[in-house]
């Protein structure tokens, strides 16, 4: 097998709660590999959302390790982790998360703004990826404006246009009827496929949980392979 894109070894996460030591992630072992498709099941409170978060590097482990390609992600500066994150890492949640005051488009294009990426090319690209979506004729609505199916496939859109070596979707279906959400699903699948990118997907439902080339059940912090 190939090297790892992204691994973990070790990975714990404490907190305390009014004085009492609380252990979201037990000493997690997980490695990903280009072009993989990964999905953890487990019900709320496993653990699933941290364990996403971290990988992303919107939050710190208590201990262990993070490698991406060989590099220590644990070492990196703020300046680092927020290259990597814009860079390499496409987050898709079970929240929309669009900017109410932008229109579609303009949401679509902000990462690529953040790199600083000329304006009329950052508009074609994000044109690119909304045509993907099957929404080119809702570019300037805002986000009120849309469905929630819609919204989610702008919020897709928003989290791929950087073109990410990895997707992280966290219940992505979560807030949306089941029709729906298998619609938005099969948008994510073919963005994934188009790009050749991991996708770590985490979910309650088994049916979706089913859908991964390699499977896991995460219980009380837990990581356990199917």
């Amino acid at each position: 097998m190939s090297e790892p894109l992204l691994s973990v070894s070790g990975l714990k996460k404490t907190f305390y709660k009014n004085g009492v030591e609380v252990q979201v992630l037990r000493g997690i072992d997980l490695s990903l590999f280009e072009n993989d498709f990964v999905t953890i099941m487990g019900p709320s409170g496993a653990g699933k959302s941290t364990l996403l978060h971290i990988l992303g590097t919107l939050d710190k482990s208590t201990e262990g390790e993070i490698y991406f390609k060989g590099h220590n992600v644990k070492a990196f500066t703020e300046d680092e982790e927020s290259i990597f994150r814009n860079e390499k890492i496409g987050f898709v949640f079970q929240f929309y998360h669009l900017l109410q005051d932008f229109n579609v488009i303009e949401n679509i294009m902000m990462p690529l703004m953040i790199r600083r990426m000329a304006r009329e090319e950052a508009m074609q690209k994000a044109e690119t990826f909304l045509d993907i979506m099957g929404l080119k004729a809702r570019k300037n609505h805002k986000p009120g404006e849309l469905s929630g199916g819609e919204q989610q496939r702008v919020a897709i859109a928003r989290a791929l246009v950087n073109e990410p070596e990895i997707i992280l979707a966290d219940e992505p279906t979560g807030n949306l009827d089941r029709k729906t959400g298998k619609g938005v699903l099969d948008y994510i699948f073919l963005v994934q496929k188009r790009l050749s990118s991991t996708l770590v997907l985490v979910t309650h439902d088994p049916e979706i949980g089913s859908l991964g080339k390699r499977k896991f059940r995460m219980l009380d912090g837990e990581l356990f392979p199917l």
